[in-house]
């Protein structure tokens, strides 16, 4: 009530002012731009004439504090004023308690009888939360690791860093926005024992905020470590890679020029034995023209072959009969007992000739009994 009431005895103040006469008064500096922290006090001086009458300030549009040159009026405790004198002139002070972000918004200083005002902006940051899920952190030695730290409910987003207390082979670390807020990771191969700080700054106002946990590093098993030394170095495996691919296109090439031997030697194969059958084909008639020859010239009429013997041994009358022919024939030519002579002759030219073969080259061979 007693609020409302100071309110009202303002803007009668303040109407009042608009009515009265004009005078010299007038603003020599305005207020300047501030920021501030939430739950902090913001302040904002306006300088004047002395002969000033009425004094004003509003926020964002609305009169909160109003100086006369008697007293104050204030019609909100959140806002208060103070004042003094620098060189002669008049210095109005408003403070602002407990700013909060919906008090962002513009600031103006104004007199009564004069269409001159000063005016600043408000601005009202707000430090969030950091958070580092899991706490306290427990890792492998020289294993790679990442730590994640979240800025929620920052206005506007801060800027994270780390502090890393913990001795490292290898550690960086980059920042993203998410919604309600900033991430940033860490990541980092631990080698001892030590301490993470996660830090966010908020420029603007020379604020910071930060969350430390504590890294405890555990020696790998002892399986673990020796799989890991069992396991080449990529450069290795890089060059192992290479090595079978070459080993590979060499056993093709191989491959390839081993079927091309094949393939010539089998046409070779078949090109030398289609020239024996030709060798053996001119052969076979080089031999038969010597044996032609050979017919062209003397026969030997006391050859013959097994066949042609047998056959004639089988052809030969008994010898009865060839008596009785010899024995026509010599009493025909008036030789009396011709036959008895002649005979043993004849046996033994049969003999003769029963006992004759032929050697392989065609010459007559004769056994003599």
């Amino acid at each position: 009530m007693e609020s409302s009431c100071r309110g009202f005895l303002a803007m009668l103040l303040f109407l009042a002012g608009l009515t009265a006469s004009g005078s010299s008064n007038r603003i020599i500096e305005g207020p300047q731009n501030a920021t501030v922290l939430k739950g902090s006090e913001a302040r904002f001086n306006c300088t004047v004439s002395l002969d000033w009458k009425l004094i004003m300030w509003a926020l964002k549009g609305v009169v909160v504090v109003s100086l006369t040159p008697q007293e104050p009026i204030i019609t909100n405790n959140r806002f208060t004023s103070a004042n003094y004198s620098v060189d002669g002139n008049f210095v109005s002070e408003m403070i602002i308690h407990d700013a909060q972000p919906s008090d962002s918004g513009p600031v103006q200083c104004s007199l009564q009888n004069s269409d001159l005002f000063g005016t600043a902006f408000l601005s009202v940051q707000v430090m969030g939360t950091l958070d580092i899920p899991g706490g306290s952190l427990m890792v492998t030695e020289g294993e790679p690791y990442n730590v994640t730290c979240y800025a929620l409910g920052w206005t506007p987003l801060p800027e994270i860093s780390w502090e890393v207390q913990v001795p490292v082979s290898h550690s960086s670390d980059f920042s993203f926005l998410e919604s309600g807020g900033a991430v940033s990771i860490l990541a980092l191969t631990p080698l001892g024992n030590g301490s993470l700080t996660c830090v966010a700054n908020l420029k603007s106002v020379q604020a910071s905020s930060s969350l430390t946990v504590n890294l405890t590093v555990v020696h790998p098993p002892l399986d673990s470590v020796d799989r890991a030394d069992s396991s080449l170095p990529t450069w290795a495996i890089v060059l192992l890679a290479v090595s079978l691919s070459l080993l590979l296109i060499l056993i093709i090439v191989l491959i390839i020029i081993f079927c091309c031997c094949c393939v010539s030697g089998r046409e070779k194969k078949e090109s030398s034995y289609q020239n024996e059958i030709r060798k053996s084909a001119n052969m076979k008639t080089s031999k038969a023209v010597p044996e032609t020859k050979l017919k062209s010239g003397r026969e030997n009429y006391g050859f013959s072959s097994d066949g042609a013997r047998t056959a004639q041994i089988a052809s030969l009358p008994p010898k009865s009969h060839k008596v009785s022919i010899l024995d026509q024939h010599s009493n025909s030519s008036g030789l009396p007992h011709q036959h008895e002579v002649m005979q043993p002759e004849k046996s033994k030219v049969c003999s003769h000739v029963e006992t004759q073969s032929f050697g392989a080259d065609g010459m007559v061979i004769a056994f003599d009994d």
